[in-house]
């Protein structure tokens, strides 16, 4: 595992110890471990343990308390009331929650440094608080992890990858016979990358809190499940299967032979193109998780004083909202749709910062596609200081 001491975190490149981008993602991404010191010392905005448990008693919360016990483990799933959370026995616990960036503005700018990844390929954020020992035992991901460290320390055991035996009967993924190949603590604003598959172990040394940022990887079969949502929605053949004049059955469990014809026959005439796959991919990834909800405007401006707004005032996407692109598709919370050529240099400034001056987009029906997701809670106006 390499090492890297940021001597000069506000420098750009210091939150990869001094590595540019380009290198981080040549030399280390999903290859091997990187733990690079005080990569974000100044990290500010952490929720504290009151915030966490609001946070986990939500009935949209995705949380779980993880308790060491004497002789296993202990799951508990959100919503997590907050007498229950008070009155944990165990000494050594966990408290889990998912989908940081979209409550705490701490954690959101947290995610924004690694953009470099494309927002795309970012799934959350998570807070792991534990009291001193406690810990989720050791595990592997199937997804690149950065581990920055909050207050407090945290000891980490590391082994490279190889064909996990996990425990059985356990309520977590445990790795069984777990023997560590590295050691390391970190300390607050820490950074621990891990790629894909290396097991590791996290224990408490103290009261700590730590981000957990994850790199989305969504498996094959989700890639063609959503695929095969969008064939059905709109390339599958129209048609009704009948057979007018077919005989008494003579064994009635048998599938008819006209049948599987007429099955062979539909199937072959599903046909889909580059522009397809593109379209039920940008359509999947910039769709929401499904606990997510918007919160319209209470009380919206209307549609004239919007424009007003809009041409002093700087737009930013809301925490929840997806906005992402490819050549000249653009991809909405799982919408998708073709701006004007004139529109499309604004809306990927908005997609890749998440913000932007609004005079940029008060004019004609691209200031009427904002006001319209203004109107549906995916972005906000923010008063330019």
């Amino acid at each position: 595992m390499h090492v890297y001491n940021s001597a000069m975190p506000e420098a750009p490149g210091e939150l990869l110890g001094g590595l540019s981008a380009r290198e981080f993602l040549r030399e280390f991404w999903q290859k091997r471990p990187l733990l690079v010191r005080r990569a974000l010392p100044g990290l500010r905005g952490a929720p504290g343990l009151d915030a966490l448990f609001r946070l986990a008693a939500r009935d949209d919360a995705d949380a779980r308390l993880v308790e060491r016990l004497p002789r296993g483990w202990r799951v508990s799933q959100a919503p997590l009331e907050r007498a229950r959370l008070v009155s944990v026995r165990s000494p050594r616990w966990t408290l889990l929650v998912h989908d940081l960036e979209l409550r705490v503005p701490a954690a959101e700018r947290l995610l924004r440094r690694f953009a470099f990844l494309s927002w795309a390929r970012l799934d959350d954020v998570m807070a792991s608080y534990a009291t001193a020992g406690g810990g989720v035992g050791p595990h592997f991901d199937s997804y690149d992890v950065f581990l920055v460290q909050g207050p407090g320390r945290r000891r980490w055991r590391l082994a490279r990858p190889r064909r996990w035996r996990l425990k059985r009967n356990a309520p977590l993924k445990l790795i069984e016979g777990f023997r560590a190949e590295v050691e390391c603590v970190l300390e607050p604003g820490d950074m621990l990358y891990l790629p894909p598959g290396w097991g590791h172990d996290g224990v408490a040394l103290e009261p700590c809190l730590t981000w957990s940022i994850g790199a989305r990887a969504p498996h094959a079969t989700e890639f063609a499940s959503g695929f095969l949502d969008y064939l059905q929605e709109h390339r599958l053949p129209a048609g009704t299967y009948r057979d007018p004049g077919r005989a008494p059955a003579g064994q009635p469990g048998r599938i008819d032979t006209a049948m599987l014809r007429y099955a062979k026959a539909t199937l072959a005439r599903l046909r889909w193109t580059r522009t397809d796959v593109a379209e039920a991919l940008g359509e999947h990834l910039s769709t929401p998780k499904a606990h997510v909800f918007f919160a319209p405007p209470r009380q919206p401006l209307a549609r004239a004083r919007f424009r007003r707004r809009l041409a002093s005032d700087n737009v930013r996407l809301d925490p929840r909202t997806r906005l992402l692109w490819h050549a000249r598709r653009f991809f909405v919370n799982g919408e998708g749709f073709a701006p004007s050529a004139g529109a499309r240099a604004a809306l990927v400034s908005l997609a890749d910062q998440r913000w932007l001056e609004g005079v940029h987009l008060a004019r004609g029906r691209l200031a009427d596609l904002i006001f319209d997701w203004y109107r549906r809670g995916w972005l906000a106006l923010e008063r330019n200081p």
